[in-house]
């Protein structure tokens, strides 16, 4: 999937505009990454490049932030990141359930978490902090509690007609 000369100029020029937005200066490295992830919905490697050389700072330090910090992903994800708790009270309260449920429903696996499509991204994470409501998923910044594997495919179908009416 070969980029035009345009598209590429377009893409420098958004990472520009946040590098502007919050100067250059190295201490913004972490804002800077934040705001071209939520552009991007992941941190292309020649966008992490540009910033380096636009920052004046060396590509090692910028992909070591990059790499160090959970939130950051160096892979595309899905419009609709979903992500499972799996926790002690959400992994007693079974949110192995859901997680096999989602897998099965959009035919995802560990290797694979991102459907084809581009809609959807299933990660497994440590913690919420959502222990009371357990077991819990987030999908993007919305907290869904005590959530049951139908409960999760209703889910899964709201967005999809959502999207479909789009």
């Amino acid at each position: 999937m070969h980029q035009t000369a345009q598209q590429s100029l377009r893409q420098f020029a958004k990472a520009n505009e946040i590098i502007d937005k919050h100067g250059p200066e190295p201490a913004h490295l972490i804002n800077i990454l934040q705001d071209i992830q939520e552009e991007y919905r992941y941190l292309p490697e020649e966008i992490l490049f540009y910033v380096a050389t636009a920052m004046d700072i060396s590509p090692a330090k910028v992909f070591g932030v990059a790499t160090f910090y959970e939130d950051f992903s160096l892979d595309p994800k899905g419009k609709y990141v979903i992500k499972v708790c799996d926790g002690t009270a959400c992994h007693v309260k079974k949110s192995t359930e859901i997680l096999d449920t989602l897998r099965r429903e959009l035919a995802l696996s560990e290797e694979k978490p991102t459907t084809n499509d581009m809609l959807f991204t299933v990660e497994v994470v440590s913690c919420i902090g959502a222990c009371g409501l357990a077991p819990a998923i987030v999908i993007n910044d919305k907290v869904y509690a005590r959530v049951t594997p139908g409960l999760t495919v209703d889910l899964l179908n709201r967005i999809r007609e959502d999207e479909a009416s789009r």
